[in-house]
């Protein structure tokens, strides 16, 4: 028994990615406008956020927008823009009230300046005090190519005299990616597709994955809580035989 109750105790998700997939096809589905569903899924955001935080989440890690979503249309992209800076002028007071740091990562810049202000004051105005929850927000994330700019990096340090060939390891490359989280526990994906779409790459090497066939608007506290208390049951092996 006493094996039993330790082998839980060390299955418990502190580290939580989701992939939040569906929000075009939702509002397709549901005959509205593309920017609707982006707009019903900052909402859905908001209660996980709360539900991570009363689940005592050490950082939940979103992927909002990757690299390759530059290439959908224009009025969709320019639509995400705007929802970007409405959700960071609606939530941010409530994200301090509950105490949750936020961060955002990725290719931030490409968002414009006004954008890059907002992103600027939010993480400067939740950084004030000693997080509950990390919020880690992905925009303009992909995983090769945070994977080739820590290693650009690394080896300019390399050829700099900085470090050396034999320094480098498992560690430094963690500490180089662009991530705010070096291990994922837990990632979860809805809309219904089985991969991964290019997200932190290097970082969920061991993690359990969660595919949830509904859309993410559609997406509950009480499915949240559901894929945390599977990965509760999983056995976690790590290459190991038990």
């Amino acid at each position: 028994m006493a094996n039993s109750s330790i082998d839980k105790q060390k299955n418990i998700a502190k580290h939580i990615a989701i992939i939040m997939d569906g929000n075009g096809r939702w509002a397709i589905s549901n005959s509205l406008n593309i920017s609707k569903g982006h707009s019903k899924g900052v909402e859905i955001v908001r209660e996980i956020v709360e539900e991570s935080v009363k689940q005592n989440i050490s950082s939940l890690t979103l992927y909002a927008f990757s690299s390759e979503n530059w290439s959908r249309p224009k009025p969709e992209i320019d639509a995400i823009k705007k929802l970007v800076v409405k959700a960071i002028n609606e939530q941010v007071s409530d994200l301090k009230k509950q105490k949750v740091k936020l961060k955002f990562f990725g290719e931030i810049e490409d968002f414009g300046s006004k954008i890059l202000s907002k992103i600027d004051e939010a993480e400067a105005s939740t950084s004030q005090y000693e997080p509950v929850l990390n919020l880690n927000v992905a925009l303009g994330y992909g995983g090769r190519q945070d994977i080739v700019n820590l290693t650009k990096k690394i080896s300019s340090k390399v050829k700099d005299g900085q470090i050396t060939l034999e320094q480098i390891d498992e560690k430094m490359i963690s500490e180089f990616s662009s991530s705010p989280v070096k291990d994922i526990d837990l990632l979860i994906r809805t809309g219904g597709d089985r991969r991964i779409s290019n997200f932190l790459l290097y970082q969920i090497a061991y993690t359990e994955i969660s595919f949830v066939n509904k859309y993410w608007p559609d997406f509950t506290k009480e499915d949240f809580v559901e894929c945390i208390d599977n990965f509760k049951t999983v056995s976690r092996r790590f290459g190991k035989r038990i």
